[in-house]
């Protein structure tokens, strides 16, 4: 059964900031999230704070003057489906301004308090990781925009690329307990996520499950063009629908700085089921920004 849920947030509107999600509005500890369309020319000035910030370009280009140096896109993608993101870090306390350059720029953005600070890093589609994962009909493309080991504090950041028909996130797994074994090593996190969509054509979807063990959360969802889904807790499996490509942009924020994870036990024996790749994958590569 499909539920119209609260963990699934519709865009507001189309231009301007179309997404805001807080800590305040998700009812939870860690993650912030914005997506904002801007005009050419048009501009936003924001100081982070007590927060550490990533901004990932969507499509079109900007440039960035701050007190922690000045950066600026030469080659943005005309969509998600046309290249690999640029991905800026500032740690709290930057103080910026983001000019628009293109006639339409499309940026996401997530930050999250912390309390230590780490440099300034823009990374570009060139210097961007791109990880096949997976295989059979559940392989998917990881673009790492923020990794573990980044330099950073809380936040993680990944782009996902699921061809049509294909599973993600998948074999299920959660982050919703904090597990650390003899030697300190964390096992599982207490993460909060944010998924948000974005899809070839409008008609097209994927249907997301967020559920835990004891079902006392069993959603399930099905995203469009420009929606979130949030991740408060449990295991959350996405499929993409037959014929169309799908892209979301996870971000995490929360106890460690990492993407460990534990499987839902019924579906671990997947991970040494898989007999080949998907040989769609890669759907998208830093060539593609140059075209």
């Amino acid at each position: 059964m499909e539920h119209n849920s609260h963990l699934q947030i519709k865009p507001k509107s189309e231009t301007g900031i179309y997404h805001q999600i807080t800590t305040k509005s998700a009812n939870w500890k860690y993650l912030n999230f914005e997506a904002r369309i801007m005009s050419k020319g048009e501009t936003w000035e924001y100081d982070t704070q007590d927060n550490e910030m990533v901004i990932v370009l969507l499509s079109g280009n900007f440039k960035v003057e701050s007190n922690q140096g000045n950066w600026e896109t030469k080659n943005g993608r005309k969509d998600v489906f046309s290249g690999v993101a640029h991905t800026l870090y500032l740690s709290r306390n930057s103080q910026f301004r983001l000019t628009a350059l293109s006639d339409t720029l499309d940026i996401g953005y997530g930050w999250c308090q912390v309390d230590e600070d780490f440099p300034a890093k823009f990374v570009t589609p060139e210097d961007t990781p791109v990880v096949i994962f997976g295989g059979d009909n559940a392989t998917r493309q990881f673009n790492d925009l923020v990794p573990p080991g980044f330099g950073c504090s809380k936040i993680v950041v990944r782009e996902v690329y699921t061809p049509s028909g294909n599973w993600s996130s998948f074999p299920a797994h959660k982050h919703d307990e904090r597990l650390v074994d003899a030697e300190g090593t964390v096992l599982e996190p207490i993460q909060e996520e944010t998924y948000f969509y974005k899809f070839q054509k409008p008609e097209a979807y994927a249907i997301q499950q967020v559920y835990t063990k004891d079902r006392s959360l069993d959603e399930i969802v099905r995203p469009r063009h420009n929606d979130v889904v949030l991740i408060p807790k449990g295991f959350h499996p996405v499929v993409a629908e037959h014929g169309f490509h799908c892209y979301y942009l996870n971000f995490l924020a929360g106890t460690d700085q990492c993407l460990a994870n534990t499987t839902d036990p019924d579906h671990e024996w997947i991970y040494n089921s898989w007999t080949s790749k998907d040989k769609r994958l890669p759907l998208v590569t830093a060539e593609m920004n140059k075209q």
